[in-house]
C-alpha cells in the first residue's frame, strides 16, 4: 500500500518537473538570442537606458580608435577619396573612420539585434570587433523608472568620425564621434564625443542630460545675430545670412557635431547649413538641442525625420538654434 502511494506521488512530481522544464526551455528558446538586460524578445522591446549607456560607451570607444590612428602620424591615416560632394569637395576616408566604425557598429548591432543601426561607413570585414559596456552606467544615476520601447520603432544613427577632412589636416578640435537614437523618427538620445579634448556630451530628451550640457545654461547667451557655418561646405550660407542680417557675426568651423555644440554652448546663435548633409551628421546634435529647448529644422521650417525608412540624405539645408527668433526672421524672410 505504501509502495503504491509512493509511486503515485513520484509520477505526479515527475509530471510537474517535466512541465516546468518545458516552460523554462520555451522561455529560453525565445530569449536565447536576446542580450538581456538590453532587450526583451518576449515583448520585442529595448531598454532605453541601456541604449544611452551603449551610445556613450561606443562613442568613446570609437574616439579612442580615431585618436590612436591620428597619433601615429599622417602615414598611418591611409587616406582615400570616396568621391566628391555636389560642390566638388573631396569626401575622404581614413583608417580612423573604419576602425571607429567597426567597434561602434558591431557593439551596437550585436547588443541590440532588434534595432536598425545605420552608420556612415561600411566594411565587410568588420565582424567580431566590439566592446562590453555597463548597461547601468553612471549616466543613469538619476533615472526614474526603466523605459522600454518597441525595438522596431527605434533607429540608431552613428557617425564614426565627423570632420574627416579636418582630421586629415590636424584640425582636431572639430573632430567628434556621434551616436543618436531615434524613436519613430524623433531623436531621443544624442551623444557627441570629442576624443582629442576627452569630453562627452549626451542627452536623453525629457529624461536626463550630462552635467556638461547642464553647464551650458550657466554660460552667457550668444551675441544676437551670430552664426556658425561650414568651413568646407559653406555654399552660399554667408550671403543667405547677410540678406537678412547685414552686420551678422559669422564664423566658420568643421564638423556638424562641433558646430551644434557651439550653438548649445551659447557661442553662436545659430548654425546654418545650405548644402546637402547626412542624417548621421546632425541626429545626435538634434537630440541634444531638443533636450535643452532648441531645435534643428529643415529650411522649409519642418522637423527632420530620422526613421530608418527615410532617406539618409538631407537636401536643401537646415538650421540649428536655441532661439525661435532665428527661424522666424531668417527662414521666413528668405521664403519671400
Amino acid at each position: 500500500m505504501n509502495s503504491a502511494g509512493t509511486i503515485q506521488i513520484n509520477n505526479k512530481l515527475l509530471t510537474v518537473l517535466v512541465l516546468l522544464t518545458l516552460v523554462v526551455f520555451f522561455i529560453y528558446a525565445l530569449n536565447k538570442d536576446s542580450p538581456n538586460p538590453f532587450q526583451n524578445s518576449l515583448q520585442k522591446k529595448t531598454n532605453a537606458g541601456a541604449l544611452l549607456c551603449a551610445a556613450i560607451a561606443t562613442a568613446e570607444a570609437g574616439g579612442r580608435e580615431v585618436k590612436d590612428v591620428r597619433m601615429k602620424g599622417d602615414a598611418q591615416l591611409n587616406e582615400k577619396v570616396k568621391g566628391k560632394t555636389k560642390e566638388g569637395v573631396k569626401d575622404v576616408l581614413t583608417d580612423g573612420d573604419l576602425r571607429s566604425h567597426k567597434i561602434m557598429y558591431n557593439t551596437l548591432a550585436q547588443s541590440f539585434p532588434g534595432v536598425k543601426v545605420i552608420s556612415e561607413e561600411h566594411d565587410d570585414s568588420s565582424h567580431g570587433n566590439s566592446i562590453v559596456f555597463n548597461s547601468r552606467c553612471s549616466a543613469l544615476d538619476h533615472q526614474g523608472e526603466e523605459v522600454w520601447i518597441p525595438s522596431d520603432e527605434l533607429t540608431i544613427w552613428i557617425d564614426p568620425l565627423d570632420a574627416t577632412k579636418e582630421y586629415t589636416e590636424n584640425l582636431l578640435q572639430y573632430v567628434t564621434t556621434m551616436v543618436c537614437v531615434a524613436h519613430k523618427g524623433e531623436p531621443i538620445i544624442g551623444v557627441i564625443h570629442n576624443p582629442f579634448e576627452k569630453k562627452t556630451y549626451w542627452a536623453w530628451v525629457n529624461n536626463i542630460v550630462a552635467e556638461e550640457i547642464l553647464e551650458f545654461n550657466k554660460l552667457e547667451i550668444a551675441e544676437k545675430e551670430s552664426f556658425i557655418i561650414s568651413l568646407s561646405h559653406a555654399g552660399k550660407a554667408e550671403a543667405y545670412i547677410r540678406s537678412v542680417f547685414p552686420r551678422a557675426k559669422i564664423q566658420t568651423a568643421g564638423g556638424a557635431g562641433y558646430k551644434v555644440l557651439q550653438v548649445a554652448g551659447h557661442k553662436s546663435g545659430a548654425y546654418l547649413h545650405l548644402t546637402n548633409i547626412k542624417k548621421w551628421d546632425v541626429c545626435a546634435g538634434n537630440a541634444i538641442l531638443n533636450a535643452i529647448g532648441g531645435k534643428i529644422l529643415a529650411l522649409d521650417n519642418t522637423p527632420i525625420s530620422y526613421d530608418s525608412s527615410d532617406p539618409a540624405l538631407i537636401e536643401g539645408g537646415l538650421m540649428a538654434s536655441l532661439s525661435l527668433d532665428y527661424y522666424s526672421e531668417l527662414l521666413n524672410e528668405n521664403k519671400e
